[in-house]
């Protein structure tokens, strides 16, 4: 069992008599020891204490023992504590030692205590640590934990709480570096301060466990990881309580503009809504459109168009813009077009996604007024957002092959939903207070004089800015407190693609309306999207709005920080507002369908809404102000603090109008006093307590040349303010716990990082411990967070982002805890990336969206002017109870930088330190006023206000006077700095370094022309006055600031970077020896804004001086060294040890050397320089003849430090030797680490190793490299099945049969014909290689991704991996997703696997998708290639411009090793002493070359013209030679195949550097360059991967995959392992061939161009090579055949690639035999084909007319086809006319020329795309038949009834039958057997139409009996057809039925068909019923006349 045992024996010196009690800690569990009594000199304890141990114990554990005076009565008075690092006993197993206890203020007493320890591990082996190796991390004070002061007194009131927490705040120090936990400080803290609470009975031990156990329930155990590293030193090592650390970056980055280009290709659109349209599509990024050409009458029109936009716009602008991707349908010159459907993303979004882009997805588009509507089409893009600096790996672009899953990929950022619902965007706007004047006082004044009475100046109204549309407030006019109670409602999708919401108070104006302040609301922020999450909802609540100073000035300088950008600068106003969103119904009637801006009113709100208002008190104190720059000249400077409106001195803050508000009827408020300017006479309950907002005036004394500072010695003047707002504190103190989590994590990190980078021991330990207080962190937020009780005023985003916190938070502590057990040695990087992703989400956590009180401004002011500022968040000083809650620099002394303001403050004047204040800060309640002094430093008397009463105790102060103070001697041991900033035109620079500390400032020397000066000077501050009390002077040194600046002879020194410190102190009293001194070296990063600027190596030690004098302190050595004058060196304890080690310089030759004053370089020379030492290499005496070096090697001997990481940088300068003894420096490099330049020593066990027996090497193919790369796909994470991809004939073979009989196809696979064959098949059966390779990997990787979720989840769950039924239901919604993406992509790559088995066998290359030596590692395997620098280095993006700034490249190498060497290496046989280590190296004398350049295509080129293409050709040159293909330039191209080789003789070394440029072809003026690539041909040359000709995979004599090299195999194989110096190849019978001690066995016969084989050694030797990096000792990676792809750059858009081509370059030495001619790989011509349609008949044709004469249904059905792109080829059939059961007979032939490409599958068009054109543009598009039936009218437009589409590569086979043909033929498309057109020639059958319904429903509209045949040009001129049914072979007509005639051609006929067939009863029904009619008619015509007569009887 291991465990730990303390023999704790005696303690000796005590003071005193009384009783002892001990208390020994470890690992969190404590014992107490007996009570020895009454002892006086010394307490004998003599006990053991055991602790069994569970794991390990680690090097870096503590064990505490502390001493206790016991008392019966009051709590025990703690005496002493000692801690030790168990390193010792963790190596040893046993330690016996006495030491001395230290107490509370860390001094070490007299009191010692002597113990023994043994441990007793497991194996009963003690774990090694290397001595020395511990790093000295500073620790962060702010983690540890104490309680609310009453959790842990049992149960007692407050009372006793605020002194408890005083004197805890003593005694933190001492266990805080411990890295035991506060437990023991709060204890003894709490025992102390509430003596009079216990109860007086019980005896104190029990209570004092009592509390323990409390304690160690309350925060969890603290494991013994999470001591820092710094440990052995730790108890030590000064730690700051009462000091924050400085930020260290000064400039602000974000309003800068910056480059960004925005490239977005619309490839094609699919299923658009809407009958027969012409669609165009419109690409909008803010203000910028640009439109696609239109396409007519398709719903799946093709574009592939190419648009790019450029921006120069700051970030933030950058990614609010909104892309907007519109299909319009019918626009023209005349007529704008109706709008189809639109998408919106914001530019962010896209820079968001993995590579920043967005490839070949599928944007969904909606109606914006129309929003009921649905889904109105599929557009597919790719877009990418590229900024300066990122390069954007394009995926390959090969022929598209894989059938399109819209659903899969969707244009959407992953997690996002595809199917996304219309939602409202509620924005409230209620109110606003503290508005700025936005007028003159003029202005006032005449209003004044007009109106009659004095209004406000400012006419605010509120502007919101979301998705790309604005909407806006009433105006109000004329107020200050402007009330609103509006809202603005936004109808977007949910959830947006749309980050940011802007929210803008405007002022309305006559001329212009200008912006107030903004605001921005992150909807990430207010919303979560997890299963609990929560839609965006804010508020109501204040936003604080920051921007310009608050005078009101004509011209604004700092107006953008108005408008957002930038930092704002001062308090402009705050605007009460609240957001919510509400998901629509889209299906409820009465719901409004536009998306337009709506505004309402809406009711007011009530005061409290935001919180219960609270006074609240500022305090600063001004402990020193330094460092103030001697530009502001010495008038008298003062301070000023505010915060919002309040302590606001200068700006007219307005007074709100009091009689207005009570005329309103409103109660008078406290929230009204909010915007008084507080320092105006205002009553208070205290007693007129005024604030003090201002210190008085001073003048600034001189401290040096360039800074004053204020002679605040013993008096420090204090500033008070005291403010009204809501009281939202608990927001600020939840985001702090989370930022002092986050900052714990991050300092973490970097120790890991650090203790990765320099290699020490254990970075894992260090990393679980840092897992563990992030643990602990977290719980404890937990527990914390949980007892909001506050309820006024919380909103429902605090209530749900609480929770949400809190959840993630658990989750976030569960994870560390898991994770700490699987950090391992070598996990230790990936754990680390976790932990990064852990610190990013704490840091968004943390980041609260709703404001409370506003952040603090500093100004430092002069004359009535704002000269300079900081921001102070307030949460960072907010005072809290709790402590983790305190902000972190609340009660503590803060160096703040002061800097200037908006964009004065960008680029190098905002470098300069404006002032540098010691600054004191206290924000909190004012009734929890009295702590606010707590922090400071001691030893100060308070000196309140004049004015005051004396009675009031609670004034605060006015000034503080310390009467205590210390005097030091500062010594700052500047020993060198390296890689700094080149300030200098030389590319050099002058530097000197200036140490600031407290009022006092040295220099160093100027050393000159050095990026790397070795300073080694020790500066003597003497007589350094500090002021308080020595013990925490001791704890809290002020920082030391270093800047170093660049010396010009004329002018003002230039800054160069600046860099913080703090020294190592001894007071005087402690003895100066080990551990702490002498202290050690260091680096120190030095910044240069937010930039690097190099490195400082010094140590800084701070010794007070006492009673004696400066005597006492350690001695200092006189200056060595007179030369140097009165300049001491660094001493010798601190300076580091030496080495002797020696430097062989390789010296190859210089390059590219630009000219130097005009003139040109002549005889350059290399001069090296390392530590003071160099050597310089033989002039070359004519650099344009031969710019190689005759002397190779030379070498000289250094003394270099012992330790790696203190070498200094190695310089080169490159200089020209002039007349007369004059030198001209060209240019210089240095190289800041020369590990890669170590000499290693062969391993002799690995060179031997061909003891071991023979190595065999089967290849089993019969054929040479028929086998495919075996591609392995896992099919799942659980099953092992493996699909092997064995590509052996036989196999593949019946694989294929096995296919085609699954297909139910014929016998369609033709056996691929070698004389078919071209490079091309070759080309692109090695891209879709490449594609698999590449899908491979991402299964594999999605695999890994899936284990890793996997064992996360079932870690988080508690269960064991291979319960696989549990685990799989334990995972969460979100890993489902991700799932689904990851089985696609292995499925993907299974498919296909099985793809590949039927693809014919081809023999491959390697397609590199990026720039070959990339992969080869620059080639720099012997010859390394040195930049040389000239010219001051750019600022504006550090890296960007250093191209600008090379002026040629040193090509050459270094080796250093250690003296002595061992003798075997020398005494190698043929060892040239004159070459030192680079023995065997080519000569480098000029060699002829032969460079053959093969340009095969270029991608994605930046458009050129203004049609948005270009006219792309070739240009190479190569040193004086310079080929240009003008005359075949590609019109119209951004993607042109070119497909050209050039040949170059060249001369190596003078022109070495190809550069490949494409150039844009214009009819006038000169052509512009799109872009070039460089390539450095001589590396590639000499290196030993013999990049000269790639090495194909077989060796053939003749075909498309003939032998490019002039050297057969086997010569190259002889030649190898000749250089390589090991045995020729022996070829052995039976195809063997045995090289070094592999034996490799393959094929031996070849085929001639006749047919007729023979035996060779070729394929042996080829195997040889392709297998060339196992040969043991000489093997490596030879390049293979290849194209490789390059980025094309452009010189005036640095950084920004311009598009990519692909190529190789081969080269042939004119020495050896000359090559053959070069590959054919010109572009392969479209093979010319006709397409007959034959179209029989139609069946089920809706009927669209109605008859005039019967209202019968029928329809005039015609049938319209084409094949090429916009119908311009298309044929109508003749008119079937009056059908009336949807049948129509045509046997109409339609016949289709057209050229195909069948490599790509795509038609080739070539046209004039307008009168204009030049010339004619080729445009590839798939091949698809398009048919359509219409219906025809002679007098309106003809109706469109419905289409098919068929792709002729892949379509539905027809139905044999008209029944049988149904809509499901194109439903389910992909499950049907499909065939190719050009497979199967001939095919017949029938189809159906189909359109679309008003519900978007696909609805069949008909059905066509079409036959399908497909002949060559050659067949078809053969075999001639006419068109419809002409000669020749024409068609019979068709047997239509009668009805089919028109009535007004054959009326007879019509009135005979009408009479006799349809309506012959209907007729005679009518004769009868005439018949009726006419004999009542005439009945009632004569009865009048006969009754008469009869009447009259006449």
């Amino acid at each position: 069992m291991m465990a730990l045992t303390l023999h704790l024996k005696s303690v000796a010196n005590l003071r005193g008599k009384g009783d002892r009690v001990a208390k020994v800690t470890f690992r969190g569990s404590s014992f107490y020891s007996r009570v020895v009594a009454n002892w006086e000199e010394a307490a004998h304890f003599n006990e053991v204490f055991r602790w069994p141990l569970a794991s390990r114990l680690d090097g870096s554990e503590m064990l505490e023992i502390q001493v206790y005076n016991y008392s019966k009565v009051f709590s025990n008075r703690l005496v002493g504590t000692f801690c030790m690092v168990l390193q010792k006993v963790a190596e040893e197993g046993q330690l016996e030692l006495t030491d001395t206890l230290i107490d509370d203020n860390n001094t070490s007493l007299n009191t010692s205590v002597t113990i023994e320890i043994r441990y007793q591990p497991m194996d009963g082996t003690a774990a090694l640590w290397n001595h020395g190796e511990h790093l000295d991390v500073p620790d962060d004070r702010d983690g540890m934990f104490t309680f609310e002061t009453d959790s842990l007194l049992s149960g007692h009131s407050r009372g006793s709480g605020a002194s408890a927490k005083r004197s805890l705040q003593g005694s933190i120090p001492t266990f805080r570096k411990s890295g035991k936990g506060v437990f023991a400080a709060m204890k003894l803290g709490k025992i102390r301060s509430s003596k009079d609470d216990y109860k007086k009975d019980e005896p104190a031990v029990l209570d004092m466990d009592d509390l323990d156990n409390k304690a160690m329930r309350l925060a969890g155990m603290l494991e013994p990881d999470a001591v820092s590293l710094a440990s052995v030193t730790a108890v030590t090592t000064n730690i700051s309580n009462k000091r924050s650390k400085p930020d260290i970056k000064m400039e602000p980055s974000s309003g800068r503009p910056v480059d960004y280009q925005i490239s977005i290709t619309i490839i094609e659109a699919r299923q658009l809504i809407g009958l027969n349209m012409d669609p165009v599509v419109c690409v909008e990024i803010g203000d910028d459109k640009k439109y696609t050409s239109m396409k007519e009458s398709t719903n799946c029109p093709y574009y592939n168009e190419y648009f790019v936009f450029d921006f120069h716009v700051p970030p933030d602008v950058m990614f609010d813009k909104i892309i907007k991707l519109s299909v319009i349908h019918s626009k023209n010159l005349l007529r704008s077009g109706t709008l189809v459907g639109t998408f919106k993303m914001d530019v962010g979004t896209v820079y968001c996604q993995p590579e920043h882009q967005f490839y070949h997805k599928w944007a969904i588009l909606s109606d914006p007024v129309d929003i009921t509507a649905g889904c109105k089409g599929y557009l597919k893009c790719d877009i990418a957002v590229v900024g300066k600096g990122d390069n954007i790996k394009t995926p390959h672009k090969a022929n598209e092959t894989d059938e399109d899953d819209i659903e899969g990929n969707l244009l959407l950022p992953e997690g996002i939903p595809a199917e996304r619902q219309w939602a409202r965007f509620y924005v409230k706007v209620y109110r606003a207070e503290g508005l700025p004047k936005m007028n003159t006082n003029i202005m006032a004044n005449v209003k004044k004089a007009l109106i009659g009475e004095n209004r406000d100046l400012v006419d605010p109204y509120v502007q919101v800015h979301f998705s790309g549309q604005k909407g806006k407030t009433s105006v109000q006019k004329s107020s200050y407190e402007p009330v609103w109670n509006e809202q603005i409602v936004f109808t977007e999708l949910f959830p947006p693609l749309c980050k940011r919401m802007k929210v803008q108070i405007r002022d309305s104006d006559k001329v212009n309306d200008v912006a107030i302040g903004t605001h921005f609301i992150d909807l990430r922020k207010i919303s979560n999207d997890g299963d609990k999450g929560f839609l965006p909802t804010l508020g109501p609540a204040w936003a604080n709005m920051y921007g310009s100073t608050r005078q009101y000035t004509l011209m604004d300088e700092h107006q953008d920080l108005n408008d957002g950008l930038g930092e704002g600068v001062s308090f402009r106003a705050r605007l009460l507002l609240s957001v919510a969103v509400e998901i629509l119904d889209t299906t409820s009637p009465e719901i409004l369908s536009s998306t337009e801006v709506q505004m309402d009113s809406i009711a007011n709100i009530s005061e409290n809404a935001t919180g219960k208002t609270e006074e609240f008190f500022l305090f600063g104190a001004f402990l020193e102000a330094t460092m103030i720059d001697r530009k502001i000249g010495d008038k008298p400077i003062s301070f000023e603090i505010t915060i919002g409106n309040y302590g606001n001195q200068i700006d007219g803050t307005s007074k709100p109008s009091w009689s207005r508000k009570k005329k309103d009827g409103e109660n008078d408020d406290e929230d009204s006093e909010l915007i008084q300017n507080s320092s105006e006479d205002e009553a208070d309950e205290e007693g007129g307590l005024e604030s003090v907002s201002c210190t008085p005036l001073m003048r600034p004394v001189i401290t040096d040349r360039n800074y004053f500072h204020l002679p605040y010695f013993e008096k420090k003047p204090c500033v008070y303010i005291k403010s009204w707002w809501q009281d939202q504190r608990r927001r600020l103190y939840n985001s702090n716990m989370m930022d002092k989590i986050a900052d714990k994590l991050e300092e973490g990190v970097n120790d890991v990082q650090e203790i990765i980078k320099t290699e020490k021991a254990f970075p894992e330990r260090r990393l679980r411990g840092v897992l563990e207080e992030l643990s602990v962190g977290c719980s404890r937020f937990v527990t914390l967070a949980n007892k909001d009780l506050n309820q006024s005023g919380r909103t429902k985003l605090d209530r749900e982002r609480l929770k949400s916190c809190m959840r993630e938070m658990d989750n976030m502590s569960q994870q560390a805890k898991q994770m700490r057990t699987q950090v391992k040695k070598n996990t230790v990087k990936d754990k680390l990336k976790l932990v990064q992703n852990f610190l990013l989400r704490l840091r968004f956590l943390a980041d609260e969206p709703q404001h409370s009180i506003p952040d603090v401004f500093v100004w430092m002011m002069s004359n009535h002017k704002r000269i300079a500022y900081a921001r102070i968040p307030s949460k960072d000083i907010l005072y809290s109870l709790v402590d983790e809650e305190t902000g972190k620099d609340c009660g503590k002394v803060k160096a703040v930088f002061l800097k200037l303001p908006g964009k004065k403050g960008f680029g190098p004047a905002g470098w300069t330190v404006q002032a540098k204040l010691e600054l004191y800060l206290w924000l909190g309640l004012n009734k929890q006023r009295k702590e606010f002094t707590s922090g400071l430093p001691n030893g100060f008397e308070e000196v309140k206000a004049a004015k005051t009463a004396p009675s009031l105790h609670s004034v605060p102060p006015v000034s503080l006077v310390y009467n205590m103070k210390q005097v030091f001697q500062l010594r700052a041991h500047m020993y060198q700095a390296r890689s700094l900033f080149a300030a200098d035109s030389s590319g050099l620079s002058d530097p000197f370094a200036r140490v600031f500390f407290s009022t006092h400032s040295q220099v160093t020397e100027v050393l000159s022309e050095t990026l790397c000066p070795t300073w080694d000077q020790l500066l003597v501050f003497d007589n350094v006055e500090l002021f308080g009390e020595a013990g925490e002077l001791r704890d809290d040194p002020p920082i030391i600031v270093v800047e170093i600046y660049d010396q010009d002879t004329v002018g003002k020194a230039e800054f160069i970077g600046r860099t913080f410190a703090k020294p190592a102190i001894k007071m005087c009293e402690e003895h100066y020896g080990p551990p702490r001194f002498p202290p050690q070296l260091e680096y120190f990063q030095i910044y240069r804004g937010n930039c690097t600027a190099g490195e400082l190596l010094a140590a800084f030690e701070l010794l007070q001086i006492g009673q004696g004098g400066a005597t006492d302190l350690p001695p200092l050595e006189g200056p060595t060294d007179f030369e140097r004058g009165p300049i001491i060196p660094v001493p010798l304890g601190i300076r580091p040890v030496l080495s002797r080690y020696r430097i062989e310089v390789l010296f190859w030759g210089l390059r590219d050397l630009k000219r130097v004053n005009l003139a040109q370089v002549d005889r350059p020379r290399v001069d090296i320089e390392c530590a003071g030492r160099g050597v310089q290499s033989v002039l070359i005496p004519n650099y344009k003849k031969n710019p190689n070096f005759s002397t190779l090697v030379k070498w000289f001997e250094v003394d270099l430090p012992e330790n790696e990481l203190l070498h200094p940088p190695l310089n080169i300068r490159v200089v020209d030797c002039r007349a007369f003894g004059r030198y001209a420096l060209v240019g210089s490099h240095a190289v800041t680490s020369l590990r890669r330049f170590l000499y290693c020593a062969p391993d002799k066990a690995s060179s031997h190793w061909g003891s071991a027996g023979e190595i065999i090497v089967h290849v089993d193919s019969v054929e040479p490299a028929i086998r495919k790369m075996d591609t392995l796909v896992k099919l799942d994470a659980t099953s092992d099945a493996v699909v092997k991809v064995d590509m052996l004939e036989e196999e593949s073979d019946k694989e294929r049969k096995k296919k085609k009989k699954k297909k139910g196809a014929a016998d369609e696979e033709d056996e691929t014909d070698e004389s078919v064959l071209d490079w091309w098949s070759k080309y692109f059966a090695s891209i879709e290689t490449m594609k698999e390779t590449l899908r491979a990997q991402e299964a594999a990787q999605a695999e890994v991704e899936e284990r890793e979720d996997l064992e996360i989840a079932a870690e988080a769950a508690d269960i064991k991996c291979d319960d696989p039924v549990r685990k799989g239901s334990r995972m969460r919604e979100r890993n489902k997703e991700k799932r689904s993406a990851k089985d696609k992509k292995k499925c993907h790559a299974v498919d296909a696997a099985e793809k590949r088995t039927i693809k014919s066998k081809v023999d491959e290359l390697m397609v590199y998708n990026k720039e070959l030596e990339t992969e080869y590692g620059d080639f720099e395997d012997w010859l390394h290639t040195f930049n040389l620098y000239r010219g001051k280095a750019g600022d504006d993006d550090e890296h960007a411009l250093d191209d600008d700034r090379i002026v040629g490249r040193f090509k050459g190498s270094l080796c250093m090793y250690k003296l002595p060497l061992s003798e075997e290496i020398t005494r190698d046989v043929g060892f040239d002493p004159n070459m030192g280590m680079f023995q065997s190296i080519p000569h480098n004398d000029p060699v002829n070359v032969l460079v053959r350049v093969y340009v095969v295509r270029a991608t994605d080129l930046h458009p050129a013209d203004i049609n948005g293409k270009a006219d792309p050709y070739v240009v190479v040159k190569l040193g004086k030679s310079e080929v240009k293909d003008k005359e075949n330039y590609i019109s119209k191209q951004l993607n042109p195949v070119f497909g050209k080789s050039f040949d170059i003789e060249a001369t190596f070394p003078t022109e070495s550097m190809l550069t490949v440029s494409i150039y844009d072809w214009d009819l006038v003026g000169t052509d512009d360059l799109i872009g070039e690539t460089k390539i450095d041909l001589e590396n590639r040359f000499y290196s030993k991967y013999r990049a000269t000709c790639g090495i194909s995979s077989a060796y053939s004599l003749h075909g498309y995959n003939i032998w490019r090299d002039p050297l057969k195999p086997s010569q190259i194989l002889a030649r190898l392992c000749k250089e390589g110096k090991i045995d020729a190849p022996q070829y052995g019978p039976g195809g063997k061939v045995k090289v070094a001690n592999r034996t490799f066995v393959g094929p031996t016969e070849i085929e001639d161009e006749n047919g007729l084989k023979k035996q060779t050694e070729e394929h042996l030797a080829l195997m040889v090579l392709n297998h060339w990096e196992e040969i043991p000792r000489v093997g490596c990676r030879l390049v293979p055949e290849h194209v490789e792809t390059r980025p094309l750059l452009n010189p005036d858009k640095p950084g920004i690639e311009q598009g990519r081509i692909e190529m190789w370059v081969d080269m042939f030495p004119m020495d050896t035999p000359a090559p053959g001619p070069a590959i054919e790989i010109a572009p392969r011509k479209p093979k010319r084909y006709e397409l007959r349609v034959i179209i029989w008949n139609t069946d089920e044709v809706i009927l669209e007319d109605d008859d005039y004469f019967t209202g019968e249904k029928s329809s005039d059905i015609f049938v319209r086809g084409w094949l090429k792109g916009q119908q311009e080829d298309r044929q109508d059939t003749d008119v079937h006319y009056h059908s009336l059961t949807g049948e129509g007979n045509f046997n109409w032939r339609f016949v289709f020329p057209f050229d195909y490409l069948m490599a790509e599958e795509k038609i080739v068009i070539s046209k004039k795309e307008s009168m204009f054109s030049w010339d004619e543009t080729e445009y590839k598009i798939p091949a698809r038949l398009t048919l359509q039936v219409w219906d025809a009218d002679h007098f309106s437009a003809d109706d469109f009834l419905g289409a098919i589409e068929l792709d002729l590569n892949r379509f539905p086979r027809g139905a044999k039958t008209s029944k049988q043909c149904s809509i499901d033929l194109i439903r389910n498309e992909q499950d049907l057997p499909s065939v190719s057109i050009f497979k199967q020639k001939r095919v017949k059958g029938w189809w159906p139409f189909v359109a679309r319904d008003e519900n978007d429903e696909m609805e069949l509209t008909g059905k066509v009996e079409a036959e399908l045949h497909l002949v060559t040009a050659e067949e078809a001129e053969k075999i001639p057809v006419g068109l419809g049914r002409n000669e020749p072979d024409p068609l019979e007509k068709p047997n239509r039925p009668d009805t089919t005639f028109l009535w007004f051609l054959s009326p007879l006929k019509a009135i005979r068909y009408l009479v006799c067939n349809r309506y012959k009863w209907l007729i005679i029904k009518i004769i009868l019923a005439l018949l009726l009619l006419v004999m009542l008619g005439l009945f009632l015509y004569s009865m009048p006349g006969y009754l008469v007569k009869k009447l009259l009887g006449a």
